[in-house]
């Protein structure tokens, strides 16, 4: 579905991504990690267009991403960002509604029947149809992010773009959202990429996963490739223990305190 070739990217003439190579492949849940400052953002931003990449190719469906349209683009990606735009006190529907813009003419002004049956049944699939005239500003960061999400399916894409879906949530809608974006893999068939900062996030709902460290791809593959012992402490320069989620059979990383490791209180 997406192929990105000897990209090159980053800011002002600074480079933050250097000689990336990767294969997205239809219908897998790919997971980005690394640590701060390692270029999970910025190859987003440079897969949906945001940012010009300075050397290398991004080719989607078998296109390069230079010759598609923002619109036509628009139609086959959705992206959601980490910082979501307040929209002033619109309500839940109407942000929504606004994923339908690139089906719209330029004359069009209102929805037709049919943007309004998608708008519906996106909101009933992310169970925010209860919050459609709720204000936006009203919402909590949960609910937000559904509505976000919501706006993002009625674009009816090909590909879902998350940058750290889960950021600033609590553990229960942290799960809502990944069980919402798993259930959307499976029963859309939709391609999803992710930046995750919670490994064991990463490692219980992606399928694969690409470590970026100093904005080269340190590693890519399915997660008991990726989430190693060693792999870890060499990127994240931290101690830690590797074992098996009981019920997934997943790597599960358990953080080691140095307070505790050299054997006083914790």
């Amino acid at each position: 579905m997406l192929e990105v070739k000897n990209l090159v990217c980053g800011y002002n003439n600074k480079f933050v991504l250097k000689d990336i190579n990767f294969e997205l492949k239809n219908k897998e849940i790919l997971g980005i990690i690394g640590p701060n400052g390692s270029g999970k953002t910025t190859l987003l931003r440079a897969i949906s267009k945001i940012i010009k990449p300075q050397t290398g190719q991004i080719i989607f469906e078998g296109k390069s991403l230079k010759k598609t349209g923002l619109n036509e683009l628009a139609k086959k990606m959705a992206v959601v960002t980490q910082f979501s735009e307040s929209y002033f006190n619109m309500t839940a529907e109407e942000i929504v509604q606004l994923g339908r813009t690139p089906y719209h003419s330029k004359l069009q002004f209102l929805e037709t029947k049919q943007d309004e049956e998608i708008v519906e049944q996106a909101m009933l699939l992310t169970e925010t149809f209860n919050l459609r005239n709720r204000p936006i500003l009203e919402l909590s960061g949960g609910e937000r992010q559904l509505v976000f999400i919501a706006r993002a399916i009625v674009q009816q894409p090909k590909l879902l773009v998350l940058d750290e879906p889960t950021a600033h949530l609590d553990i229960a809608h942290q799960i809502r959202i990944l069980d919402l974006t798993k259930k959307l893999n499976t029963n859309l068939g939709l391609t999803v990429m992710m930046v995750l900062h919670d490994l064991n996030l990463a490692s219980e709902y992606c399928d694969r996963i690409m470590l970026l460290n100093n904005g080269n791809m340190h590693k890519i593959g399915i997660p008991s490739d990726v989430l190693t012992y060693q792999i870890i402490e060499e990127v994240y320069k931290t101690v830690v223990v590797v074992e098996k989620n009981p019920i997934s059979k997943k790597p599960y990383i358990i953080l080691v305190s140095n307070v505790g490791r050299i054997g006083n209180p914790v």
